[in-house]
């Protein structure tokens, strides 16, 4: 049997710093839940901007017949 690695698909997502943390907050949650993303990365700036990678994992379906 081989061993199945794990692949992972990545977003990279930029929000502009005038965005509030609560309105941040709920936009990683409605991708969280939505789209199965989980937070890989979070890169603040000194400007306020932050640069967000969300990842998910892909699914390899395999045929059977």
């Amino acid at each position: 049997m081989i061993p199945v690695v794990p692949l992972y698909e990545f977003r990279e997502m930029s929000i502009p710093s005038g965005l509030s943390r609560h309105a941040v907050v709920r936009l990683l949650t409605d991708h969280a839940e939505y789209g199965h993303w989980e937070l890989a990365r979070v890169r603040l700036y000194p400007d306020g901007q932050r640069k967000v990678w969300l990842k998910r994992r892909l699914i390899k379906v395999q045929r059977t017949a």
